[in-house]
């Protein structure tokens, strides 16, 4: 890979890690916060004197990637690509835990066929009723403290509950790691969450995400990486940090770390504790058991010695401020996790339920499912009402069966199903049905998340969701004081934004990024400008087109775009057909440059709305802001995307109609074409809007670094990663 031509060593499997440690080493006097100074650790062919910061392109090599039922798909994917070996063997987690109550024939083959891939290549395994994915990555290890894993599933996450930086990845992507040991990814914004006060009793971690989500929900966290700070902190077990961070997932972030404090250090060292006694070895003459290869006590004793902490000066893009102490026990919710109400409120609604669950990676864990049996205990579940546990993972029910936990549950009419995802991702027995009311301790309420679109779905704590269980309606346990609670309102909270921040869009200072050769020097084209927010998949490359397989990608461009403007099309077509109407530069790419609001590409993950717009004659995508889903896809098949919020503005003040996007242009079209030209520079940053007159404006992105071009030189992520196997093959 070229990216070698930005470091001064070959970064081989041994020698990719070394650098990357004397490399971080090297940059402590320039300020990062904790997630910047892990991907700094696991960032691979940065140029010399590179310091991670939020809005860089890198290319990682996380230290685990996890696929779970979507494993099938990415082994197709690896071997259509040509890839015959795993590049690292011990990098990639196969964990079986979505469709597990499925016994039909083809399920079972796909399931036995993953297992045997995973031994033909040497790869960790975990089969159906293990447990959840995310579970079993925190329990074995995978997932821990100062260091990136990845997962082909959006609830990575909640990897941050211990310390790691967990983040989710597409197919392609997992497909990509297997083969080359990486992939790219870029450094969110940081936020930081400063948490203030204690709980009161009663009041859990899942009411609190539950109020941030309701809170703070005009996107303030969306696509960002979150940092958990604050005196609070300290107060939340790890078990609560672990549904804190699952739940950023919701809030729209693309992670959510906590510190490495004492509460996780000694959770670790119970977990180590529990491993040496999981035999007899403390008789005479029975040998210990083996050392876990990844929670150990000489790796807790590395975390002691060697803290990360973000700097003084790091920058965020925002401040988020929370009071637990003004919190009540919260639901989330009918179908909206951006709806929350405190539980006083519904349980005055005495509103009915049919079914309630115990279930997934989010609050299915011993101490959840002990809060729910000292809730039931003695009791039982409501006539009408089906009252569905899943433990997050056969060691968690294991150790709940031990404690009495489990027993409880099932004694009051409880109905166990198997440790996985099940009716969380509306997969298995005990869907919501037309019409039915739903409460459950998991973490998507969205409609027809959980089974009929025609069903409310509500969100709440594990002892809440038990209590309205045994009472029929939504209700908090009869343990539940109010006396020892604060007023049944608003929680308090609080948000600034820095005035300025390397994390917000790039400015006049924004660095020169060097440029690999071959990768144009700047884009030029005509400028079109769709003025419209949240323009989705659907609308820039049609549903109706998705599935059909065969369709070529000059029928791709014929359709683009089809869904918002059906003359988008037609007009990139002519305008790439007329001359240019300026000169362009022997290094440059000519184009037409597509310029629209915020949240392009928002939606579903259809990579053809990346390559329908690459195959128009589009190489560049201009805009507020992206989907990530969609910029991942984007990049992955060598479309350039830039965020340029100033642009946009004047775009949208001088030609949208009434000085506002979503209702077109002021003539009435969807597509404004007025004569500009646009010259986007890639090592400065530098953008040139030119009108015909010859009146020009300048403003600034930020540039996208050598993996981005890299990935651009070889077609997309596909090609590189076949230029790297035959790079492998041939030394």
């Amino acid at each position: 890979m070229r990216l070698q031509s930005w470091s001064t060593m070959r970064h081989g499997r041994a020698a990719s890690a070394l650098y990357s440690r004397r490399l971080y080493a090297s940059h402590s006097s320039v300020p990062q916060t904790i997630i910047e100074k892990v991907v700094q650790k696991y960032a691979v062919g940065l140029p010399e004197g590179k310091s991670v910061k939020a809005g860089d392109y890198v290319m990682i090599r996380p230290e685990h990637v996890m696929t779970h039922d979507n494993t099938g798909p990415v082994i197709s994917k690896f071997k259509s690509i040509g890839a015959t070996k795993i590049y690292k063997p011990t990098q990639p987690v196969f964990t079986l835990d979505h469709d597990v109550q499925n016994r039909t024939p083809k399920n079972l083959k796909k399931y036995a066929n993953i297992e045997e891939f995973a031994r033909n290549h040497g790869v960790d395994f975990y089969p159906a009723g293990r447990g959840i994915g995310h579970q079993v990555l925190v329990e074995e290890g995978y997932a821990f403290p100062y260091t990136l894993t990845v997962a082909s599933d959006s609830h990575s996450n909640m990897y941050g509950g211990v310390g790691c930086v967990g983040t989710p990845i597409v197919r392609t992507d997992a497909a990509a790691l297997w083969a080359t040991g990486k992939t790219w990814w870029q450094v969110p914004r940081m936020v930081k969450v400063e948490l203030k006060g204690r709980l009161a009793p009663g009041v859990t971690g899942k009411d609190v995400i539950v109020a941030l989500c309701g809170s703070f929900n005009q996107d303030q966290v969306l696509n960002a990486a979150i940092e958990f700070t604050g005196e609070g902190v300290s107060t939340l077990s790890v078990d609560e940090r672990l549904t804190i961070s699952n739940m950023t997932t919701e809030w729209g972030a693309l992670a959510g770390v906590f510190p490495v404090d004492d509460v996780l250090l000694k959770w670790y060292d119970n977990v180590v504790n529990k491993l040496e006694l999981r035999t007899f070895s403390s008789s005479t003459g029975i040998p210990p058991p083996p050392t876990h290869p990844r929670i150990n006590k000489e790796r807790l004793s590395s975390l002691r010695n060697s803290p990360f902490a973000s700097d003084p000066n790091a920058e965020y893009s925002s401040h988020l401020v929370f009071d637990l102490s003004t919190l009540v026990p919260h639901v989330s919710g009918p179908n909206s996790v951006k709806i929350s109400t405190p539980l006083p409120v519904l349980e005055s609604q005495n509103i009915k339920v049919n079914k309630a669950y115990l279930v997934s990676c989010t609050n299915s864990r011993v101490s959840d499912i002990a809060a729910a049996a000292d809730v039931i205990r003695g009791k039982k579940v409501a006539p009408g009402v089906e009252f569905y546990i899943a433990a997050a993972s056969s060691a968690v029910q294991q150790e709940a069966e031990a404690l009495g936990h489990w027993e409880a549950l099932v004694q009051a009419g409880a109905k166990t199903l198997p440790a996985g995802c099940g009716p969380c991702i509306g997969l298995g027995t005990g869907l919501l049905e037309d019409g039915e009311v739903g409460i459950s301790a998991t973490n998507r309420n969205y409609k027809g998340r959980m089974g009929s679109p025609q069903a409310q779905a509500y969100l709440a704590s594990p002892a809440v969701v038990a209590a309205s269980a045994i009472n029929g309606y939504i209700s908090g346990p009869s343990t539940l004081d109010p006396s020892t609670l604060p007023p049944a309102g608003a929680p308090t909270f609080s948000i600034s934004e820095p005035q300025s921040s390397s994390s917000s869009a790039a400015g006049s200072g924004t660095a020169a990024e060097p440029l690999l050769e071959g990768f144009p020097s700047s884009f030029v084209g005509p400028l079109l400008f769709a003025p419209q927010d949240n323009l989705n998949t659907d609308g820039i490359y049609p549903g109706k087109y998705t599935y059909q397989d065969d369709i070529t990608l000059e029928r791709q461009a014929e359709v683009v775009m089809e869904n918002y403007d059906p003359g988008f099309a037609p007009l990139v077509a002519s305008l790439r057909a007329s001359s240019p109407k300026i000169s362009i530069p022997a290094q440059a790419k000519p184009g037409v440059v597509l310029v629209s609001g915020y949240n392009f590409g928002t939606g579903s993950s259809r990579e053809q709305a990346a390559t329908a717009l690459k195959a128009a004659g589009v190489p560049v995508v201009v805009a507020g802001s992206f989907g990530d889903i969609f910029k991942r896809n984007a990049i992955n098949n060598g479309l350039v995307c830039l965020e340029c919020p100033e642009l946009v503005a004047d775009l949208t003040a001088a030609y949208a109609k009434d000085g506002k996007r979503g209702a077109g242009g002021k003539d009435g079209e969807l597509t404004v074409d007025k004569g500009f030209q646009i010259e986007v520079g890639m090592e400065d940053g530098k953008v040139v809007v030119r009108r015909d007159g010859g009146d020009e404006k300048v403003y600034r992105v930020k540039p996208v670094g050598p993996s981005v071009q890299e990935l651009w030189l070889c077609g997309g992520l596909e090609g590189y990663i076949l230029k790297e196997i035959q790079k492998e093959s041939s030394s």
